[in-house]
């Protein structure tokens, strides 16, 4: 997947402009390195090939370079998947990625993974932004460093309710796993 992204990193570069806001496309091909036994795209990969859609959105949405001066970079807190049909080897596919929407914390993203105008598979993405010397960035310091308006998007009900009912504790907080011996 290094090479992969990689090539992502350089291909969106050379790619049309997006605003923050706008629906990034790329068109890929499931590899062989992509798929299972049974010759589909393995459930797991699909978060992987999502990563390189919200790579590309920040790259030509012009954000990424801004993250990396500011020395801010996302991650991933809470993802959820749904699968429709399976991507098979061989096949090409366009993995669609936009903002769905914010909260004081997070942005959330939806991806979807087309084929001939259908959606085959949709995830949500609950993304963070940190700091490389330590701490957390609100979306309100966010929207101010990167100059997007948070309130251009609303986040969906069903999402804001996702979010919270998969929540885990704060890292400050004990997380006991208390599922018993």
């Amino acid at each position: 997947m290094i090479f992969r992204t990689l090539y992502w990193l350089i291909r969106s570069r050379r790619g049309g402009r997006l605003g923050a806001h706008d629906v990034g496309r790329i068109r890929m091909r499931a590899r062989l390195t992509d798929i299972d036994t049974l010759g589909h795209i393995n459930n797991g990969n699909y978060l992987g090939l999502m990563d390189l859609g919200r790579v590309d959105l920040l790259i030509r949405a012009g954000l990424w370079r801004r993250m990396m001066r500011l020395r801010v970079y996302p991650v991933v807190a809470s993802s959820t998947m749904t699968y429709r049909r399976s991507i098979d080897r061989g096949q090409a596919f366009t993995l669609e990625t936009r903002i769905a929407g914010y909260d004081e914390r997070a942005v959330y993203l939806e991806q979807q993974f087309v084929v001939d105008g259908e959606v085959w598979a949709r995830g949500v993405v609950r993304g963070r932004f940190l700091r490389r010397g330590g701490g957390t960035v609100s979306t309100a310091e966010l929207a101010e460093l990167l100059g997007v308006d948070p309130g251009e998007r609303v986040l969906p009900e069903w999402v804001a309710r996702w979010a919270a009912d998969v929540a885990l504790p704060s890292t400050r907080q004990p997380a006991p796993a208390d599922w018993g011996a």
